[in-house]
């Protein structure tokens, strides 16, 4: 059962991380050139105007879909440090006002529980790594795409992490009203997962466009424009940035410029 939606539209500078999860006005960021400064608010916009921030990342959520419609943060090589944790429970997230799916709409459905911010991505502290468990932080993905092609997307995303220092990521599945449910909730099930990755330098920028579905094609095959991601999901990545840096990097397709 759908339930009603009544939050504020907020936003919060990604790089500045806090200790309590809380709701901006996303008109009080400014626009910056190139480089990227430390205070660079790579945050999109929403298209359902509620933003939630975690000490370790920030979501859209889309109560339509039981799920967020994108998650985003910064990678750094003390996120991806080797720790052991215990694995926790899937749990609601307690800061979503509207209440995130509860993980038994997942029970029996044939679909994994899919991180769009992977655990892996989260190891600097216990509780970084436990916040990934709340399901606005999940999606129903297959078993054979979330261990195989999304895995190896997510194992590139942290080489580049430490390759070039720290990077900003972005991801979700773009969701649509023609989508597959699941559970009582009606969980939306994607068709498409992307991933867009940006250098702190602002050097880089580049979008993956993933369909769910088993894959044993090399990566470079699922790079697209973030311009055709921003078409598929009416989602705005990065409207802070100075709009010709913005049209130059948004449009960007190059692979090999990443691997080298």
């Amino acid at each position: 059962m759908r339930k009603f939606i009544c939050l504020n539209i907020v936003l919060m500078l990604f790089s500045c991380i806090e200790n309590k999860p809380e709701i901006e006005n996303q008109e009080e960021h400014k626009t910056i050139g190139n480089p990227l400064t430390s205070s660079f608010d790579y945050l999109p916009t929403s298209t359902t105007n509620t933003i939630y921030k975690h000490d370790g990342y920030t979501f859209s959520y889309s109560e339509d879909h039981e799920q967020s419609e994108w998650v985003a943060y910064s990678l750094n090589k003390n996120d991806i440090t080797f720790s052991k944790f215990d694995r926790p429970f899937f749990e609601q997230d307690p800061i979503v006002k509207t209440e995130s799916a509860d993980w038994r709409n997942y029970k029996k459905s044939g679909y994994n529980k899919g991180h769009l911010c992977p655990a892996g991505d989260r190891k600097s502290s216990y509780s970084a790594y436990k916040e990934t468990f709340y399901t606005s932080n999940i999606s129903p993905q297959l078993y054979e795409f979330n261990a195989g092609i999304w895995n190896r997307l997510e194992e590139k995303t942290r080489y580049w992490a430490e390759k070039y220092d720290g990077i900003y990521v972005i991801t979700g599945g773009v969701l649509s009203n023609d989508l597959e449910t699941i559970g009582k909730e009606e969980v939306s099930v994607p068709k498409y997962f992307y991933k867009i990755l940006i250098t702190k330098d602002g050097t880089k920028m580049i979008g993956f466009l993933v369909p769910h579905e088993a894959s044993e094609k090399p990566l470079y095959e699922f790079v697209v424009s973030v311009d055709e991601i921003e078409k598929r999901t009416g989602i705005d990545f990065f409207p802070k940035l100075d709009n010709n840096i913005e049209k130059t990097l948004e449009s960007a397709t190059e692979y090999k410029k990443w691997s080298f």
